[in-house]
């Protein structure tokens, strides 16, 4: 789209400053990083140093080191422990909808900003942050690369949001081969977000299966815009896929606008149905809900921050 908006503006990121992603059960990693574990019989001992990041507590700070060496360094205790998180973009041509109308309803924009305040939070609590958007649309040199990190700290907050404002939406992406090769090819499991409408013509259930099956704890955002689920359309019209470019010419009275408001509840409760059948948090979204509110609300009410 043109015109295209701020993904973050500065008042949202003070309030994303306060916020901490929550796994279930935190995957222990190489590096230490700023959460508690829930292993039991650890202690809150000092354990290691590391570098100070931008945002750090001062309070954490080692003064002592800090007076002989002038360099900063935090302390780490043992029971501290970094999670890898990983966010996963749809960025396939039917997240480009709405055309045109109303910028905050877009798919692509409302799901950007989903992925770049996950990314924010993330990299604000010194969490290993790998960003990955799915496209079926071929890139030249010129373009923007599809991932970003694995990155921690705050420093990293900067070029991941040019990164995530910088990507565009095109192409036809097969959802179960996608997420398939992605658990394949990430070295570490961990908190894995899923930000998509689902649209996928081989469907998502092997690629999310493929996900569980290598130890990811997942999360489905499911986006679709206003019109998706309540079409303001009656007449006959020719219906144009925006991704395979098909066309269907299709007459559309009281009737069928009813039976097709009924189709998408009924899938969008069979995707619900899968996802808890798997242990998969689900949550179903509109656009024209404010996006912000996804991250400080509904994702707390779901214990996925805190």
């Amino acid at each position: 789209m043109s015109n295209d908006p701020l993904l973050l503006e500065e008042a949202i990121r003070r309030k994303l400053d306060q916020l901490t992603l929550v796994a279930s059960k935190v995957r222990s990693g190489a590096v230490k990083g700023d959460r508690r574990s829930k292993k039991r019989g650890s202690s809150v001992e000092f354990a290691d140093y590391r570098n100070y990041a931008p945002g750090d507590d001062l309070r954490r700070m080692d003064w002592n080191i800090y007076a002989r060496l002038e360099r900063p360094y935090i302390k780490l205790l043992e029971d501290e422990e970094d999670l890898a998180v990983h966010l996963i973009l749809d960025a396939s041509a039917s997240m480009d909808w709405p055309p045109d109308g109303d910028p905050s309803h877009h798919k692509f924009t409302y799901g950007r900003r989903l992925f770049a305040g996950l990314a924010y939070i993330g990299l604000g609590s010194n969490d290993r942050v790998t960003m990955t958007a799915l496209s079926g649309a071929a890139l030249s040199d010129a373009e923007t690369a599809r991932n970003f990190g694995p990155s921690r700290g705050r420093q990293f907050g900067l070029p991941m949001l040019r990164y995530a404002h910088a990507l565009k939406s095109g192409g036809v992406t097969d959802l179960n081969n996608a997420l398939r090769d992605y658990a394949m090819r990430a070295a570490r499991p961990g908190l894995c977000f899923v930000i998509s409408d689902f649209f996928s013509p081989t469907g998502y259930l092997e690629g999310i299966n493929a996900l569980l099956g290598r130890g990811y704890e997942v999360v489905a955002l499911h986006v679709l815009s206003p019109d998706e689920v309540e079409p303001p359309l009656t007449g006959d019209l020719r219906l144009v896929d925006v991704e395979t470019g098909l066309a269907q010419e299709v007459s559309v009275d009281g009737a069928m606008r009813a039976l097709y408001m009924r189709r998408v509840a009924e899938w969008r409760e069979s995707l619900r149905a899968d996802c808890a059948r798997r242990g998969v948090q689900f949550l179903p979204l509109v656009t024209d809900q404010p996006w912000e509110r996804v991250l400080l609300y509904d994702l707390r009410r779901l214990n996925l921050v805190k």
